[in-house]
């Protein structure tokens, strides 16, 4: 196997472009120029590619030929109806189908290379369109381009893959898609579904006939800070993942569960999605030689966290974190203030936060965290042969 990383990237992924939208493209264009101007693309060992767009055979492994029909011809055609499209939050854009198949075409190269052996790791911070599901668009996302990747995966001979989930909101649309498929587990950690969209990904949500076990949901109250965060991923994530042993990881890495996110409540910082982002590599290294598939997702603070939470992710992928201490460098800085004048433009690549947590322990008395863990790891640790109430577990 190379010890290679991959990035797949052209500009022509921010042709995925809902016009006055939050979901802006320029957070894209402006995490590869930062992380071009760290030197994080230009290291030893990452190569970059071209995507290519996913064709309808790939597509319909997860989505219906209707609805692909319905997105091809939605921009064309104003009386279509239905299929989530031409809503607020999922716009009919032009050349929409072609745009949406690349973003899932780049995450499907993505999972192809580190398959095949031609890279450890692979990232498209384009990616993570989650919520789309096989007959509808929904939440921004048009294609589901990491169940797309997973489904190639399946087709190649994966037998077990891991998808984990780190957005604000519920990867809903990955968990329905491979909801009664036993192999593919699917792992999200979100903001309570009580306060936030979709409404999904409770504890008890735990698979279908035949896959129970294989669906992991962990969500938390609003206002969780780093420390919380980080104490209810390390009590459920790592121990779902060894007992389900995956061959490859697959990652959703939205960055809108940060505190100044405006679309959402929790209140993490860059430094906490830095040290999330260790975990999952640490986590690939340990339990599937390596093999991480990263892809970006939410994330609404253009400029003030996005573009450096994404360059933390690629330059974890790429061997080595940046130093949360680094500057960003002038020329980083003049371009965010051209492109989105009289937002915050971020002097360093830390906000100053220390990450680090107690693990959790199921004695003494519970937070609001600590019940969020303990509802998770009740609800499906005994499915995977595990004891909800063993901190080792």
């Amino acid at each position: 196997m190379s010890d290679d990383t991959l990035v797949v990237w052209d500009e022509s992924l921010l042709g995925y472009d809902l016009g006055e939208h939050p979901l802006d493209p320029v957070r894209v264009e402006l995490t590869m120029a930062l992380a071009r101007e760290l030197g994080v693309l230009d290291r030893p060992g990452v190569r970059m590619i071209r995507p290519e767009p996913a064709d309808d055979a790939l597509l319909s492994r997860v989505h219906r030929p209707d609805y692909l029909d319905a997105v091809r011809a939605a921009p064309h055609d104003p009386l279509i109806a239905g299929y989530g499209l031409g809503t607020a939050d999922n716009p009919v854009f032009d050349r929409m189908h072609e745009s949406s198949a690349l973003v899932a075409g780049a995450t499907v190269a993505a999972a192809e290379a580190v398959w095949r052996g031609e890279a450890r790791r692979a990232v498209n911070v384009a990616g993570g369109l989650h919520h789309a599901m096989p007959d509808r668009a929904a939440g921004f996302c048009v294609y589901n381009d990491p169940a797309v990747a997973i489904a190639r995966l399946l087709d190649l001979g994966a037998e077990r893959v891991a998808y984990v989930d780190v957005d604000v909101h519920h990867g809903d649309g990955v968990q329905e898609i491979f909801y009664r498929d036993p192999r593919v587990l699917t792992v999200s950690v979100h903001e309570t579904p009580l306060a936030l969209f979709p409404g999904t990904g409770f504890p008890d949500e735990t698979g279908g006939p035949g896959a129970e076990g294989t669906s992991v949901n962990l969500p938390l109250p609003p206002g969780v800070d780093d420390v919380g965060w980080q104490r209810a991923f390390h009590a459920v994530v790592p121990s779902v993942l060894r007992a389900f042993r995956p061959q490859i990881l697959v990652t959703q890495c939205g960055a809108d569960g940060h505190r100044v996110d405006p679309l959402a409540d929790l209140h993490l910082s860059v430094d906490g999605q830095r040290a999330t982002y260790l975990a999952l590599r640490a986590l690939a290294d340990e339990l599937c030689d390596g093999r991480w598939v990263a892809t970006g997702g939410g994330g609404y603070a253009l400029v003030e966290v996005v573009p450096r939470a994404w360059t933390h992710l690629l330059a974890v992928a790429a061997g080595a974190p940046v130093d949360p201490a680094a500057l960003t460098p002038p020329a980083w800085r003049e371009l965010a203030a051209r492109r989105r004048p009289g937002h915050r433009i971020p002097l360093r690549m830390t906000d100053d936060v220390d990450p680090t947590y107690q693990p959790w322990q199921p004695t003494g008395e519970p937070d609001s965290v600590d019940r969020a863990v303990a509802a998770t790891r009740k609800a499906v640790f005994p499915l995977l042969g595990l004891d909800p109430y063993d901190p080792r577990d």
